[in-house]
């Protein structure tokens, strides 16, 4: 049996929400619109998020400054939105990095911006518990 993904409750409803704009909206319109449409799935599911949320970026565990990302999620997961035609490996290392720099453990880049929905999942193996 395959070993249980650390939040995998959570992801798979933040999935699932993205997955029905995705398919109510399809690819084509601008992020923002992507945001507010999970926005409202993520609100009906009883999600408990905050969007564009400011959060603190640290660098060998000092504050540098901060960036707004697109979702945190139940204060645990880290959601970022694209509308691109396709992922590519610096998304992925950007991701990472937020989680890093923000010490989240876990996280997801949605892109809606291809024919079917690109889910990453993302894991920060240097996670501090705190």
């Amino acid at each position: 049996m395959p070993e249980q993904l650390k939040y995998d409750d959570i992801t798979r409803k933040i999935i699932g929400c993205a997955m029905r704009v995705h398919t109510k909206l399809g690819n084509g319109f601008q992020e923002v619109i992507y945001q507010r449409s999970l926005e409202l799935e993520m609100a009906l599911e009883g999600i408990k998020f905050e969007r564009e949320k400011e959060m603190v970026i640290y660098y060998r565990e000092i504050e540098v400054g901060t960036r707004r990302v697109d979702f945190f999620v139940e204060n645990l997961i880290m959601v970022e939105l694209k509308a691109i035609i396709e992922l590519e490996d610096v998304h992925l290392s950007q991701g990472i990095n937020y989680l890093e720099a923000y010490n989240v453990e876990v996280g997801l880049l949605l892109n809606f911006g291809s024919k079917s929905l690109t889910v990453k999942r993302l894991l920060n193996k240097k996670f501090k518990q705190k």
